[in-house]
């Protein structure tokens, strides 16, 4: 009988397409990296520092596997984790869609599925977390919109108000005249602004609001997982400046919202491409020549950012072991294949991870379904024969 968490990992090695699976039974490579984040993640938990951090790397050398090794470990923390990526409908140089994305791709400790707003629902009006909410809501914010609307949320028993409400937490932001005529209805008082929100200027306060309250709830704090950063390349000039400015706020210890740990994963050409290419520092000096912090600070990050090496010999002998066992499991037989067949295996896939993988996948597919792959044999009792030609895919 197959193992179908096995052939779960095995499919998704296959296929190339990274998961929280994957990232939860391969997370032992590249130790001195995972050290660092670990750091970063007790930090948080345990004495409440906020950080950030940029990672680069190749296409295919594994950048997305450690995003979902550190939602694992983030999890396993009683951490709440939201995962997303970059693309054309979630540019980083418009904070409100990605937030109302950070929303749609949050997920609480022990649940796959993301999804928080059953917690919201729980609370009640009076309740020492919805008392404590409203006082951050009302005094730690730019704006005061949230006191309005949390209050309301809290309050109104109409449900057409509740879902409107809700969907403005969750990033599908209401108008204020509609919030103010809801408040007015429940609390025959009109609403004071101390300051107008607009979601293009003050949809940092949303932010700062959900990671108060997932402390309010208990959880450990909230790690936010960015891929697919490269795609502000694809920016104009000035939304890639506004963009810099964005991920400060995740980045710099001294703008990040409370309990906080955010990390962006970037093609390791960035900056060749981007940053040296379209002149950005030069750029940043002609479009904010007064004022270049935080952006610039920003842009020394995304240039410095540390690399994800190839696997050293020893680090990939483990996972193709490990590839190895999980097929064995996936498809109930026994490869029993020594580190130097497997290992030769994956020469033919080029040079990217992902394509050495693949490789080792189809050459234990081939030993399975035919029980010989090259020049490499599976014997009657189970026991592997090799020649001493290292056996390669594009032979078979």
């Amino acid at each position: 009988m197959y193992d179908i968490e096995a052939r779960h990992v095995i499919e998704a090695l296959r296929s190339g397409i990274s998961s929280r699976a994957v990232g939860q039974y391969f997370s032992e490579a590249r130790p001195k990296i995972m050290k660092e984040i670990s750091t970063r993640l007790d930090l948080v938990c345990e004495q409440g520092k906020s950080s950030g951090m940029v990672i680069s790397g190749k296409y295919g050398e594994g950048k997305t596997h450690l995003l979902n090794t550190v939602f694992n470990i983030a999890h396993s923390n009683h951490m709440v984790v939201s995962y997303l990526s970059l693309s054309k409908e979630t540019p980083m140089d418009k904070l409100y869609l990605v937030y109302q994305k950070l929303i749609q791709n949050t997920c609480l400790p022990k649940r796959q599925q993301p999804g928080f707003m059953f917690e919201l629902e729980k609370l009640s009006a009076g309740s020492p977390v919805a008392n404590e909410m409203l006082l951050y809501a009302a005094k730690q914010l730019e704006t005061d919109k949230l006191y309005y609307l949390f209050r309301s949320y809290l309050n109104t028993e109409d449900a057409d108000e509740k879902f409107l409400l809700q969907a403005d937490l969750e990033g599908d932001f209401i108008a204020n005249a509609p919030l103010k005529k809801i408040y007015r209805r429940i609390f025959n008082e009109p609403v004071k602004y101390n300051k107008n929100f607009t979601k293009t200027k003050n949809c940092g306060d949303y932010i700062s609001f959900m990671s108060h309250l997932f402390t309010q709830l208990g959880y450990h704090g909230w790690v936010i997982l960015v891929d697919e950063t490269e795609l502000m390349g694809r920016l104009s000039k000035k939304a890639r400046l506004n963009a810099y400015r964005n991920m400060a706020d995740f980045l710099l210890p001294d703008r990040c919202p409370e309990m906080t740990f955010s990390i962006f994963a970037l093609s390791a050409s960035y900056a060749e491409d981007v940053i040296e290419g379209k002149h950005e520092y030069e750029n940043l000096e002609e479009v904010y020549p007064e004022s270049q912090e935080p952006a610039k600070t920003v842009l020394d990050l995304l240039a410095k950012a540390p690399q994800l090496l190839p696997l050293t010999k020893e680090e990939m002998n483990e996972a193709l072991y490990k590839i190895q066992d999980f097929h064995g499991k996936a498809y109930n037989w026994n490869p029993q294949l020594s580190a130097a067949s497997l290992l030769g295996a994956t020469q033919s896939g080029g040079y990217l991870l992902r394509t050495k993988i693949r490789s080792a996948i189809e050459f234990l597919d081939q030993l399975y379904q035919y029980g010989r792959a090259g020049s490499t044999a599976i014997n009657e009792l189970g026991e592997e024969t090799l020649t001493e030609d290292v056996p390669q895919i594009e032979d078979f």
